[in-house]
């Protein structure tokens, strides 16, 4: 491959080129922002106020392809957090403590260094510039048209590979149909969330814990879900999320007081004991949506899509960066394969629907639960609910179903691991235990 051209210089942008890089002789990455101003908050970012999480599974792919990452993150501040420094509440109740591994630190800062990383492969290009639509010559793609900043005119660039990673304001759909290609199907799952960050100082409070997520459901006693992560400095991030009229304003006096009502003792003693920097930051989102295109009869060759272009999810669980990087790690299987980018990429997508459907099943579960939400309801939602319910009560107390969850929900296990007929056993015993009031030793 000549030339393969990234529109995007996002999280899932940036990992679609460290793939590339492997396969291209010049990687060529189109971005509208200014990506030397790595230490603030991207304008084609809304959200890089709010908490970000990156998943084991996610942080595992940055390190297999840029090693070291991990230890320059934290020699410039970022936290390493381990298992017995992390809690998981649901509905207010303090799951058991398990292994496992999450980093604590900030958006624009996790970025500047990926980006960092991956543009000093000489074979990489940073280029300024909005795209405005694709190249096609027959059945394939064959580049992109796009305004240089501070340019009136636009270029256009051939490539052998096109990589929309464009997020959710996607032009995909627009630019198909204009060269006659029918788009993808757009699915969608009305959200209506609302969500705001705010950063605290801290002393010597929690000294032994580092991150909190703290879940709740429609069918539990809270309205609010909450994290908060030590990030670079030492200081607390936390967020409060809530759907519909109950979506969190921007006034301080009432994140505190969210916080405060809370029922989670480290919530509740980090919005009492610390000192607020800044203001609150808000974000809202509308919906999660994903697109359809192993549906599509035809493509064209030489496009691909990555990240929110393909699939946006509720935030609240934060799978979207790992998301992203798993669909980068697709890229990779694809390329490997010795796939003709003369046919469409198929076998791409069909890898990319895993690991889309996987995410989009476990966070649309609690969502099809939301008083305002109406559907679409998936083939058994009923009993799958119900399972959901059941084994959510078995991780308060079993350490074993409560490591297994959270290898789901970092991504490193397929969901169906949940309804194994090992694990279906397990939950059994772990149920009965629990009722005969012996529940399993906590970690």
């Amino acid at each position: 491959m000549r030339r393969a051209i990234v529109l995007g210089g996002s999280i899932a942008g940036l990992g679609a080129a460290r793939v590339l890089s492997d396969h291209a002789d010049q990687v060529v990455v189109i971005e509208p922002d200014d990506l030397r101003l790595s230490a603030e908050v991207r304008r084609g970012v809304p959200q890089g106020t709010q908490v970000h999480a990156v998943l084991s599974m996610g942080s595992d792919l940055l390190e297999r392809w840029l090693p070291g990452l991990t230890d320059e993150l934290i020699a410039d501040g970022a936290i390493f957090n381990r298992g017995d420094e992390i809690e998981h509440y649901f509905d207010g109740v303090l799951k058991v403590r398990v292994p496992e591994h999450t980093i604590g630190l900030t958006r624009p800062m996790l970025e500047g260094h990926i980006r960092r990383r991956v543009l000093d492969d000489g074979r990489l290009r940073l280029v300024q510039g909005r795209a405005q639509g694709l190249l096609f010559a027959g059945e394939r793609v064959t580049g992109v048209r796009y305004v240089p900043a501070g340019a009136k005119e636009s270029e256009t660039l051939a490539a052998d590979l096109v990589v929309d990673a464009t997020g959710r304001g996607t032009q995909l759909d627009r630019w198909l149909s204009v060269a006659g290609w029918s788009p993808p199907a757009l699915e969608r799952m009305d959200l209506q969330l609302g969500y705001a960050t705010a950063l605290f100082g801290s002393g010597d409070e929690l000294p032994e814990l580092n991150v909190v997520q703290a879940i709740s459901t429609p069918q539990g006693p809270y309205r609010d879900s909450f994290a908060a992560a030590r990030v670079e400095g030492g200081r607390w991030m936390v967020v409060v999320a809530a759907y519909g009229q109950d979506r969190p304003t921007r006034a301080p006096e009432e994140f505190i007081r969210r916080c405060q009502d809370s029922r989670i003792r480290p919530i509740d003693e980090i919005a009492s004991r610390c000192p607020m920097e800044g203001e609150v930051t808000t974000y809202t989102m509308a919906d999660s949506r994903r697109r359809m295109f192993t549906a599509l009869h035809r493509f064209p060759a030489g496009l691909v899509a990555v990240g929110d272009s393909v699939a946006s999810f509720n935030p609240v669980y934060g799978q979207g960066m790992t998301s992203a990087l798993l669909q980068g790690s697709c890229l990779s299987a694809y390329l490997r394969s010795g796939a003709s980018l003369d046919q469409p990429a198929w076998d791409y997508f069909r890898r990319v629907r895993v690991i889309v459907d996987a995410a989009w099943g476990l966070s649309t579960l609690m969502d099809l639960a939301l008083p305002h939400v109406d559907g679409p309801y998936p083939r058994g939602y009923r009993f799958t609910r119900w399972y959901s319910e059941v084994f959510n009560r078995a991780t308060f107390t079993d350490p074993d179903l409560h490591r297994l969850f959270l290898e789901v929900a970092h991504m490193r296990k397929h969901p169906r691991a949940l309804s194994r007929p090992g694990t279906v056993a397990a939950l059994t015993r772990a149920l009965l235990a629990s009722r005969l009031g012996s529940p399993r030793a906590t970690v």
